[in-house]
C-alpha cells in the first residue's frame, strides 16, 4: 500500500502544478482582481474529476489484485491461463468415482473489466442454420455451445433473446439465464401472448418454435424465414401487417416484413377474415429489468447456492446419464463461470447431471444451468477449440454463448 500512496502523492503534486497554472491564467485574464468564481468552479471540476478517476483506477487495481489472489488460491493445483483482463481459462483433470474427467473452466469477471461483453450469437442471420463454433465465435475470447436445437435444421429449441429481441420462445417453461450489463438472472421462462379483436381474445402459445401440439396457436416473425412452416394437420395461416389481416390460407404464407403469421387450428381462429384489424401482444416472464439477453437450456443445476436438479418438471429424465456436458452459472458477486466436460473419447467418460451440478457448486456458482451437451459440447478459447468430442472436427451447432472484449 506504501507504493500506491506514494504514486497518489506524486499524482496530486502534478495536479497541483497544473491547477496553479490555471489559477495564474485566470487571474491575469481577470485583471489581477482574483474574482474567480467561474475559475474556481472550473478548478473544482478538474480537482473532483481527477480525484474520481484516480479513485476508480485504484479501486479496479485492488479488485483485480483481490480476484487474482482468489483465482490463484481456487486453482492452486492447476495452471491458470489469463486470456484477457478479467478472463481466465483453467483445464482440470480429476477422478470422479475412479473415472478420469477433463473439465474446462472459463471465469469472466466484468467487475474488473467493464469492456467485456457477454451475449448469445447465432450460427447465421437465418434461424434454421448450423455452423462450427470457431465460425460463430469470430473474434470473441471465449465461447461455448448454447441452446438445444433441432438436429436436422438447427432451429433453437427453447428461449433465445438477443439484444432484447425474442428470437425463439420457451419450451416446457425450461430454465434460462438472463444476461445484463450489470449482472445475471436465472429462472424458468414462460411465454405470454394474445390476439385481440374487439372483445375477443385468442391465446398465443409460443413464437418461432416448431409445432409440438396440433392445438397450439403459434406466432412466426421474419426471424423464422420467408414463410410460415408446413403443418401435417389442417391449419390456418393468417398474415398480419400493421395490425391488419392481409392473407388467410390453409397452406404456408409469406411472413410480412415487420409483421407476423399466425398458425393455428381453424376452429381457434374461426371468424377472423381479410381486412380485420387485430392487436397482437406477446412477451416472456419473468420481466427482468436490465437484462438484454437470455439463453436457455435445462435443467437447473444450482439454485440459491444449493444443488437443484429439476429433471422431471423440465422433462429431462432421458438425459441424466454420463455424457459430455456444457454448463453456465454465476457467483454471488456476478462472475460468470462457463464449463464443459469432455466425454465420448479415450480417457474421458463425461458426467451425470448430478456430478455436473456438484462441479458447478464447487466452482462457486450461486446459480447454474445445464446447456445442450453430448456431441454439441464444445468450448472455444482465444482462437482455438479446446474442448469437445472431436476437437479437430467439432460438431456444427445452432448458437453459442460468446465473450468478447470491446476495443
Amino acid at each position: 500500500m506504501y507504493a500506491l500512496a506514494q504514486e497518489q502523492n506524486i499524482c496530486f503534486e502534478k495536479m497541483a502544478g497544473r491547477l496553479g497554472l490555471i489559477i495564474l491564467a485566470l487571474a491575469v485574464f481577470s485583471g489581477g482582481g482574483m474574482r474567480l468564481s467561474a475559475g474556481e468552479s472550473t478548478i473544482n471540476y478538474y480537482i473532483q474529476n481527477e480525484i474520481k478517476q484516480k479513485e476508480q483506477t485504484n479501486a479496479l487495481f485492488l479488485l483485480k489484485k483481490q480476484w487474482n489472489s482468489e483465482i490463484k488460491q481456487k486453482y492452486k493445483l492447476h495452471k491458470v491461463r489469463e486470456i484477457s483482463d478479467g478472463i481466465v481459462y483453467v483445464g482440470i483433470t480429476k477422478n470422479i468415482k475412479s473415472r478420469k474427467i477433463k473439465i474446462n473452466v472459463a471465469e469472466i469477471n466484468r467487475n474488473i473489466n467493464p469492456n467485456i461483453e457477454i451475449a448469445p450469437k447465432m450460427a447465421s442471420n437465418k434461424l434454421h442454420a448450423r455452423s462450427k463454433i470457431n465460425n460463430i465465435a469470430g473474434n470473441t475470447k471465449i465461447a461455448v455451445n448454447g441452446t438445444y436445437f433441432k438436429q436436422d435444421t438447427g432451429t433453437p429449441l427453447g428461449t433465445l433473446v438477443i439484444n432484447n429481441k425474442i428470437i425463439t420462445g420457451p419450451i416446457y417453461e425450461r430454465v434460462g439465464l438472463g444476461i445484463g450489463k450489470n449482472g445475471f438472472k436465472t429462472s424458468r421462462i414462460a411465454f405470454t401472448g394474445k390476439i385481440k379483436k374487439g372483445e375477443r381474445e385468442i391465446k398465443i402459445n409460443n413464437i418461432n418454435q416448431p409445432r409440438m401440439l396440433f392445438s397450439q396457436v403459434l406466432l412466426y416473425t421474419n426471424v423464422w424465414g420467408e414463410k410460415s412452416p408446413l403443418t401435417k394437420a389442417q391449419t390456418k395461416h393468417i398474415a398480419v401487417k400493421g395490425g391488419i389481416i392481409t392473407a388467410i390460407s390453409n397452406n404456408p404464407v409469406l411472413i410480412p416484413k415487420n409483421g407476423y403469421v399466425i398458425s393455428a387450428p381453424k376452429e381457434k381462429v374461426q371468424g377472423l377474415k381479410l381486412g380485420d384489424k387485430i392487436e397482437i401482444t406477446y412477451g416472456i416472464t419473468p420481466k427482468w429489468k436490465g437484462i438484454n439477453h437470455i439463453i436457455s437450456g435445462g435443467p437447473y443445476l444450482v439454485k440459491d447456492g444449493q444443488i437443484y436438479i429439476d429433471v422431471k418438471s423440465e422433462k429431462f429424465s432421458s438425459i441424466t446419464g454420463r455424457n459430455p456436458r456444457t454448463a453456465i452459472g454465476y457467483t454471488k458477486n456476478n462472475v460468470l463461470i462457463m464449463v464443459t466436460v469432455d466425454g465420448r473419447k479415450e480417457g474421458t467418460t463425461g458426467v451425470t447431471l448430478t456430478e455436473l451440478a456438484s462441479i458447478m457448486k464447487h466452482l462457486g456458482c450461486y446459480e447454474a444451468i445445464n446447456l445442450d451437451g453430448g456431441s454439441s459440447t464444445v468450448m472455444y478459447v482465444d482462437g482455438n477449440v479446446i474442448s469437445g468430442s472431436n476437437i479437430k472436427n467439432s460438431a456444427a451447432i445452432s448458437n453459442a454463448l460468446t465473450v468478447r472484449v470491446k476495443a
